[in-house]
């Protein structure tokens, strides 16, 4: 079979199905012993990886500029003519690997989730889910069109970010309500995909025989670890923990504004406005220089995730501006038949895009780390750890983000990013609270979703308790179609309580790196070397850290960040 695979990149995106249907079939013909079992599923591996990069490949392509009707309709010739079909002998080969009973070495968690991937599976549901990809594409093209008027110049919502930070209150409110009504400018398109989505969600549960949809995406996550009734207790321990804190940092953030009352423009969860009225931190003028200091700052973490970013930059695996008709939003995918990463961000100059690379840097970094493994499904880390590689690393890197290691700010201000930056994630925990409550409210009620004022109202009422320190008065319309601007309640349902879980998790391995920076480093690196090979609470405590949704933890570690931003705000004096 090895003389039947593509031999470069450019043969392997050339590959129809009547490449790849020939290879699967010769897989499910082959008789499986003892013997062979792990050169079959060598064999299996190499095949599905060609699927899984094509349509990675394709959907960068499609990302990178949604107005490319080419990539466009590269991307849905895949869903149509080879997606559904793959699908469908992936889950032959799942089954006769499960009927066989043989065990290859260090699948053990591969083989728990073929499981259950198995139970799910259903003929009938591929065609949905492909059509479910499809509105995911219309979403981002949707967003990635959105632009604005500023001073007689055509600027992207992101580009807006820089004036949203601005010192002045006045232009900060400008860009504010410019970067708003754009969005609420889609509403009624919005609104019409959003019904579509959950229609096609509603069948695919009920054709997996799934009590609703919620059900059917803790088994397609390979949810085992934890269950709703956990999400429940996180989000109350967030209320009773996090909220009161969040409250106090805000009540101190307006006394130093000086104003009667916050308004939505003087903080956000990714714009941050200095209260002592200093200029928005700029750390770098253009890529090409972010990219220079963020290789820096990896190699004073490590040597080896230096060379991992070099290597990125020097093959273009990278697309960092941000500019029109470019999908919002930022992500890492790999490409995994040549175990090789990509990331995608929107950078326009702010703190938050520094944070952004480091971010799906980690991701990346996840990617090189576990290459050596030999099959797929070894690579399938959940998002529960995977955002641990991404959020720890943003942490493991504060240390050297100073001029003098190469990195972008003096030391008051590498001091001042790093407290905006434990500011925000606090504020990160509530939000997403709202995120994921919300979704479970529609997929417990979906005939009360599919009616989108239905969503703003319950959306609404849970900005009003999580997020209770800002004045949105005469823009409740605003505020009611936040769920509008949220990309993963749209196209990635139920992928938010992973990055509250993650984050509580990076801040356990940011707490070991205070105390001993090498020893955490090394431990991260150990866990992202696992894969998909272990229990998710033991890729936890191989990082160092503990899985978990109690007050107590969440409590412990709060105080830590508050600690040290009472630290950080001393050295900015």
């Amino acid at each position: 079979m090895t003389s039947k695979l593509p031999k470069s990149t450019a043969e392997l995106m050339k590959m129809t199905w009547s490449d790849m249907e020939p290879l699967y079939q010769e897989l499910e013909k082959q008789e499986l012993t003892k013997m062979n079992v792990e050169s079959w599923l060598a064999s299996w591996s190499r095949v599905s990886e060609c699927v899984d990069e094509q349509y990675n490949r394709l959907l960068v392509a499609a990302s990178v500029n949604t107005a490319d009707p080419e990539a466009e309709a590269r991307l849905k010739a895949f869903f149509d003519g080879i997606f559904t079909q793959a699908q469908s002998c992936e889950q032959k080969l799942k089954e006769k690997l499960l009927e066989s009973r043989l065990e290859p070495f260090g699948f053990d968690i591969p083989l728990r989730n073929m499981v259950a991937e198995t139970k799910l599976f259903r003929e009938e549901n591929l065609p949905l889910i492909a059509e479910e990809q499809k509105l995911n594409t219309e979403f981002d093209k949707l967003m990635g069109a959105q632009t604005v008027e500023w001073d007689g110049e055509e600027k992207t919502v992101y580009q807006l970010d820089i004036y949203r930070q601005s010192k002045d209150r006045a232009i900060r409110e400008k860009a504010w309500t410019k970067n708003m009504a754009r969005y609420y400018q889609d509403r009624d398109a919005i609104n019409a995909l959003w019904v579509k989505f959950l229609a096609a969600r509603q069948k695919i549960a009920q054709n997996a025989f799934k009590q609703d949809y919620r059900a059917y995406v803790w088994q397609k996550y390979y949810r085992f670890d934890y269950t709703p009734k956990d999400c429940l207790d996180f989000h109350h321990a967030i209320e009773d923990v996090v909220v009161p804190a969040v409250s106090r940092l805000l009540k101190d953030h307006q006394k130093k504004l000086g104003v009667e009352i916050l308004r939505p423009w003087d903080i956000d969860l990714k714009i941050y406005v200095d209260p002592l009225g200093r200029d928005p931190l700029k750390p770098f003028e253009t890529v090409e220089e972010q990219i220079q200091k963020t290789r820096n700052i990896f190699t004073q973490v490590d040597p080896v995730l230096g060379a991992y970013f070099q290597q990125m930059i020097s093959e273009k695996l990278v697309d960092i501006p941000n500019r029109k008709n470019k999908a919002p939003g930022a992500f890492c995918t790999g490409y995994n038949y040549v175990r090789k990463p990509f990331v995608f961000c929107n950078s326009v100059g702010t703190q938050n895009d520094v944070s952004t690379l480091l971010h799906e840097s980690g991701h990346a970094f996840h990617v090189f780390e576990s290459a050596h493994l030999p099959y797929l499904p070894q690579l399938n880390v959940t998002m529960e750890f995977a955002e641990v590689a991404s959020m720890g690393m943003e942490l493991l890197a504060t240390p050297y983000i100073g001029e003098e290691f190469g990195g972008f700010y003096n030391k008051k201000d590498a001091a001042r990013a790093l407290s905006e930056h434990l500011i925000t994630s606090l504020m990160f925990w509530p939000y997403m609270s709202v995120v994921d409550l919300f979704q479970h409210w529609v997929y417990e009620n979906p005939q009360l979703a599919m009616d989108p004022d239905n969503c703003d109202a319950q959306w609404s009422k849970l900005w009003d308790r999580y997020m209770p320190d800002q004045d949105w008065s005469g823009f409740e319309d605003y505020k009611k179609t936040g769920w509008h601007r949220k990309p993963h309640i749209h196209t990635a349902p139920f992928y938010y309580i992973e990055y509250g879980l993650a984050q509580l998790g990076a801040v356990q391995v940011w707490a070991n790196a205070l105390k001993n920076q090498h020893k955490a480093v090394m431990e991260y690196r150990r866990a992202l070397a696992l894969g998909a090979t272990v229990p998710l609470p033991v890729l936890y405590s191989t990082a160092g850290a503990r899985l978990a949704f109690d007050s107590e933890t969440l409590r412990t570690h709060v105080e830590l960040m508050l600690s040290e931003i009472e630290r950080l705000d001393a050295l900015q004096a």
